[in-house]
């Protein structure tokens, strides 16, 4: 099997939470890592050590640039001196909910104008199967260099979970399926100098559904416990209480836990790459997604609803009442507020009429045309103030809150107790 070694050089296209993770974890190994990002601001800012991803403390960054290790540019130019190439950048959902993989055919093209034989490309933004052979390889092989006979082409998908302090690049194990049994054996080498274990599949297309699979897996488990959460909340039986009891089984079951929404730039998004191959591949929906995303969607709708009923009960009409929403990020301790179930949930009590004030020690300004909500400075204050207070995200620093002074708490994750508090 062919070896990386410390002297290949690795150039890392794009630098959000995926690429950036890739290019400090690799370059910690002793290999010279280029990361290349079209955002001037994000190189700039790692040019000066200050790390825009809360996994990345900037010290590693200013180490690593120190160390000669780790460079940072704009130019796709150095991808003329690599030996591999990772392609990290984002596939979010078009307006109509499909695929957007826009940004991995411009990476493409772009990198294509400077490939040299013998480059290993691979692809971890995640997309649905047949992206990596069906958009990648053409367009690579517009250079007049062939996959898997003059460069080595695979897909390895990531498995970043932002503030996961237990899992990380090194210690996750990474899926790697290439074009050719050479290309693959190209790809192990290279993470096995990166992760603590490498599992090969049997081929691309295997390796980008097991990615799919993974999210959606989750989501759909997500849906299940949003769904018994009303159920349960209908027939007054504690659903915090029936995950505990469930939870206790040592095989068979695995435990998640309702909330106002599903967030994040995998869980709500990944899904639907399934959904949308399915749709176009067979002529058929995929009915599970389907019947997740109804019940996941409808969230914070129901939140709401939860919401308005604990008002009434205080004699307090949700139409004009104040509404302090507590953590407006996607998951607990992260600064990211991609696809945040909180904006969704702000809209609709929006819509009901609620005047809304936030608090966020992660997110200094809110910028939702749909809902508007001025910043909570003084946090005690604000809960006396706040006719409802609504634990969003609960974040670390809301595990002490003075709940003696506020008037009545909402608490959508089951984390809080005391007289004012309603649980989903």
């Amino acid at each position: 099997m062919t070896t990386v070694d410390g002297d290949q050089r690795l150039v890392v296209v794009g630098l959000g939470y995926v690429g950036l993770q890739l290019a400090t974890a690799a370059a910690s190994t002793g290999m010279r890592v280029d990361g290349v990002d079209i955002d001037p601001t994000v190189v700039a800012r790692l040019r000066r050590a200050e790390s825009h991803i809360d996994d990345v403390p900037s010290a590693t960054v200013a180490t690593l640039l120190a160390g000669g290790n780790l460079r940072f540019t704009e130019d796709l130019s150095v991808a003329e001196h690599a030996d591999v190439v990772a392609i990290c950048v984002p596939t979010p959902l078009d307006a109509h909910g499909d695929p957007d993989t826009d940004s991995i055919a411009r990476a493409a093209r772009s990198l294509a104008r400077h490939l040299r034989p013998g480059t290993l490309v691979v692809l971890e933004s995640t997309s649905y199967p047949g992206t990596t052979e069906g958009l990648v390889q053409p367009a690579l092989e517009a250079s007049g260099l062939h996959a898997g006979r003059d460069f080595h082409l695979a897909f390895s998908s990531e498995r970043i979970d932002p503030g996961n302090e237990r899992f990380h690049v090194r210690n996750t194990p990474k899926v790697v399926g290439g074009l050719t049994e050479r290309c693959t054996d190209r790809a192990v080498a290279l993470y096995e100098r990166i992760a603590s274990e490498v599992v090969r599949a049997a081929g691309i297309p295997e390796a980008e559904m097991s990615k799919l699979l993974e999210n959606t897996y989750r989501y759909v488990n997500i849906a299940l416990v949003n769904e018994l959460a009303q159920v349960c909340e209908r027939l007054s039986i504690d659903v915090w209480d029936v995950i505990r009891c469930a939870a206790t089984k040592p095989f068979g079951f695995h435990s998640f836990s309702p909330g106002p929404g599903v967030g994040g730039h995998c869980i709500p998004v990944d899904p639907h790459y399934l959904r949308w191959l399915t749709r176009q591949a067979t002529d058929r929906d995929f009915r599970m997604i389907s019947a997740a995303q109804s019940v996941n969607d409808g969230m914070p709708d129901y939140v709401a609803d939860r919401i308005a009923a604990a008002l009434t009960e205080d004699g307090v009409d949700v139409r004009g009442a104040r509404v302090l929403l507590l953590g407006v990020t996607y998951k607990p301790d992260v600064a990211d507020d991609r696809e945040s179930p909180a904006y969704d949930l702000a809209a609709e009590l929006a819509r009901r009429g609620a005047q809304l004030v936030y608090h966020d020690p992660f997110v200094t300004s809110w910028t939702r045309p749909d809902a508007t909500a001025d910043r909570a400075e003084d946090l005690e204050q604000e809960l006396a103030k706040a006719d409802i207070s609504v634990l969003v995200q609960p974040h670390a620093v809301y595990r002490s809150l003075p709940l003696s002074t506020a008037r009545r708490v909402f608490d959508p994750h089951g984390t809080l107790t005391g007289p004012t508090v309603v649980r989903l």
